[in-house]
């Protein structure tokens, strides 16, 4: 018995460390997917490229920046391919013959030095499979103009919070887990200039799109609500104020991660006791990378987070129905396709909704500005 298909965007992160391009997978064990209207239809931005498997490519009406993607060594079955999948163990085509080249890190390793650098001359050249930060800079100084996400997942070694910032994050965390009054997170923002004003950055950015400027923590709380403030401030600790407003990735990805956990959430089957996650389904999505950001691992974290029981056990554990959720959106982040459906068919969570939940989170991601 075949599996469901299942669709996954995977954003492309370029060299200035925003979002540059999407790349669409399909499990392997999934039966033959159909070609997908709702990627033509979306709300979705189409200003970046969009690499689509060739086997799956709309037939009609494609947008002019849907590219077709082929895999080395099958021939062309479809529209005339601009991209081309290497393989490692299939020679790479001349210099010039593909306007994109997606290089998997472990074939783009063995290459002969300047390899990357002389086909990055007239092509564009793509690294998957990026697992770490040291992979990504070889990548970027190799002329390697996009790499897949997957080392964001992982700590980078080279940059440390500082204690006092991380202090100020972990408290401004633990306020928001409390319900706290408006006056307590204002104080600690008060106390930190730099986060102050990475969160009125947030704020005012073009997923908020404010009328008129947002311009201090008062007007923010009376143009927003309560709730949608705290959804800014969950956003803030990943902002990285520390680096002098350069741009940062792991927001974007936290930021998508609690959208989709939120989009999705209702679409579970909750226990009683675990009802009010679907509050609390962005903050899950969100506080599930703390540990890739501040260096502490997670059993750490929550420790020192009055969290409920329920919401402790979906990020320590991947207990419950969200953690098991989180635990797919996990697996498509590393690109592990078939634990992802896996999962997902346990979930119940129908192609169609987790197609419709990507979507609406790229779209929701992306307006929020960088850099921040």
């Amino acid at each position: 018995m075949s599996l469901p298909c299942y669709s996954f965007i995977h954003p492309l992160i370029g060299t200035q460390n925003t979002v540059a391009a999407y790349l669409m997978e399909h499990s392997a064990s999934a039966c033959a997917p159909p070609q997908h209207p709702a990627l033509i239809d979306t709300g979705v931005t189409l200003r970046h490229p969009w690499f689509v498997p060739i086997e799956h490519f709309p037939t009609e009406n494609a947008p002019q920046n849907f590219i077709a993607l082929q895999r080395a060594p099958a021939e062309p079955s479809g529209p005339p391919p601009q991209a081309l999948l290497t393989r490692p163990d299939t020679r790479l085509p001349p210099t010039g013959e593909w306007a994109y080249l997606i290089i998997p890190m472990s074939h783009a390793r063995t290459l002969p030095p300047f390899a990357l650098t002389g086909l990055a001359v007239r092509s564009r050249v793509i690294t998957s499979d990026t697992q770490n930060h040291k992979d990504r800079e070889w990548a970027m100084q190799s002329g390697c103009s996009m790499s897949t996400c997957e080392y964001l997942l992982t700590v980078n070694p080279s940059r440390r919070a500082p204690d006092t910032t991380r202090q100020k994050m972990l408290t401004l965390l633990s306020l928001i887990a409390q319900d706290a009054d408006t006056q307590a997170l204002e104080e600690v923002l008060r106390q930190e200039a730099k986060l102050s004003y990475s969160l009125l950055r947030l704020v005012n950015s073009a997923a908020i799109a404010p009328r008129t400027p947002i311009t201090s923590f008062s007007q923010a709380i009376n143009l927003l609500g309560r709730r949608q403030l705290e959804r800014w401030v969950q956003l803030l600790i990943f902002a990285s104020p520390e680096h002098g407003g350069e741009a940062n990735p792991l927001l974007y990805t936290a930021a998508l991660r609690g959208r989709m956990m939120e989009t999705l959430v209702p679409h579970l089957k909750l226990l009683p006791q675990s009802e009010g996650l679907a509050d609390s389904a962005f903050m899950i999505g969100c506080f599930s990378l703390l540990s890739i950001l501040l260096h502490i691992p997670m059993p750490e974290i929550v420790q020192q987070l009055p969290l409920n029981a329920c919401i402790k056990d979906a990020l320590n554990h991947h207990g419950g129905s969200a953690g098991q959720l989180l635990l797919a959106l996990e697996a498509a982040a590393h690109r592990n396709l078939d634990e992802s459906t896996r999962l997902l068919q346990q979930l119940e969570i129908s192609p169609e909704d987790f197609l419709a939940a990507q979507l609406d989170a790229l779209h929701w991601a992306e307006r929020i500005s960088t850099p921040l």
